[in-house]
């Protein structure tokens, strides 16, 4: 929901504001002067603000002066309210980086249309940044994914070397029984230990070969699900 902070000291212009902005469906921050305003602005951060001019404490060139220096704030949409139709007080706040003026006594229409304005001015100034930060993220993860899958790929060739040791070893092994063999049943035997652990190398390669062809990018995803299963069996 589009928020909307209202900075106003007069309790009758505020309340006509908060009514007209509720019944349109934006969450509204209201705050009484201008001190209350900077701080409900750095505290919510809203899409718009609405600010009087005349107030006591911090008026309102002040709190947009304050605002435009802050780095969290300085891309708010920012409407003056005043009574003053002045155009030197007008060119001063757009000096100090106000969007719109809005004169009072003003209509709900006139409001309603000066922010709709407003925001969509500012989605459109917005939109390259969002984009480059949505690029930024995306490269962020392809290269998080990348990171990923050579640690995989790591991990995968360290399991595949200490796997090949033991059918490596009764290999070994078996080759210096059959040398040492004194009967064609003992013979046998030890042949058939070599069938055997040649089998499970062959098995032990294909296995491996099959997963390296499911580490690709795509794949991640399914592959993290499946690391997850092995870590908690």
């Amino acid at each position: 929901m589009t928020k909307i902070l209202i900075i106003e000291d007069e309790p009758s212009v505020l309340d006509n504001l908060q009514d007209i902005l509720t019944l349109e469906n934006y969450a509204v921050v209201i705050a009484h002067n201008g001190r209350q305003g900077v701080e409900a602005a750095l505290e919510h951060r809203p899409d718009l603000i609405l600010c009087d001019v005349m107030m006591p404490e911090m008026d309102g060139f002040e709190v947009v002066k304050v605002l435009r220096e802050t780095p969290t704030t300085q891309t708010i949409p920012f409407i003056f309210l005043t009574a003053k139709a002045d155009r030197l007080d007008q060119r001063e706040g757009m000096d100090l980086g106000a969007d719109d003026y809005l004169t009072k006594p003003f209509r709900p229409q006139e409001v309603l249309r000066a922010i709709r304005t407003r925001l969509e001015r500012n989605a459109a100034l917005m939109q390259p940044y969002r984009d480059e930060a949505e690029r930024a993220k995306t490269l962020t993860q392809q290269l998080h994914d990348n990171t990923e899958l050579a640690t995989m790929q790591e991990n995968l060739l360290s399991k595949l070397s200490e796997d090949l040791r033991e059918p490596l070893g009764n290999v070994n092994l078996a080759l210096h029984m059959l040398g040492q063999a004194k009967t064609e049943a003992d013979r046998d035997r030890y042949i058939n230990v070599l069938k055997q652990e040649y089998a499970r190398e062959i098995r032990l390669l294909k296995d491996v070969a099959n997963l390296q062809e499911m580490l690709t990018p795509d794949n991640l995803k399914v592959l993290r699900q499946f690391n997850l299963l092995q870590n908690n069996g």
